[in-house]
């Protein structure tokens, strides 16, 4: 009965301390892959489409680019530029601009999901329009390696408006 007693206690033990090594290796060997994760670049190339929340413009349309520095596997900062078009109703002249924002993205969940959040200004570029506004972004999106897809709400402080955009966008590394 002793000898039973003895070898369930040493197989619990052993059980025990394999259980105990293991979680040490896997944790060991997230901080090793995160300390050699290969910090880079991203260029994206972006396709906008908005709806206003307001009554001024019916819809807006846009491209931009977007350049990514990764700081980690789950972490990058943004910058981003391009052209935006609101589109106005019935003879009012459409509103261009120019946004340029930076930002800083997270990833949430399985490396793919990330909320995003920018802030920049918009340079009024068209149709006699040279207002300058303050512009913020947050958003959500799924990225794997080439695509790039977010749905974002961004506000137009001078402008008197803000959207709910769609971005589907082509990256690669540089």
């Amino acid at each position: 009965m002793k000898k039973l007693r003895f070898i369930c206690l040493a197989a619990f033990a052993f059980l025990y301390s394999n259980t105990t090594f293991s979680q040490e290796n896997a944790a060991a060997a997230q901080e090793s892959e995160a300390a050699n994760y290969d910090q880079g670049f991203r260029l994206g190339f972006g396709i906008n489409g908005g709806i206003p929340t307001d009554k001024d413009y019916d819809w807006s349309l846009g491209g931009d680019v977007r350049l990514q520095y990764d700081l980690s596997k789950r972490t990058s900062v943004t910058l981003t530029t391009g052209f935006t078009n609101l589109f106005m109703k019935d003879d009012v002249k459409d509103l261009g601009f120019i946004p340029a924002k930076a930002g800083f993205k997270a990833f949430i969940w399985e490396d793919q999901f990330y909320v995003l959040g920018e802030v920049g200004a918009g340079f009024a570029v068209t149709n006699g329009y040279n207002d300058t506004t303050l512009l913020w972004a947050p958003g959500i999106g799924y990225a794997n390696k080439y695509i790039d897809i977010s749905v974002r709400y961004e506000d137009y402080d001078k402008f008197n408006t803000n959207q709910v955009a769609l971005r589907l966008a082509y990256g690669f590394d540089l």
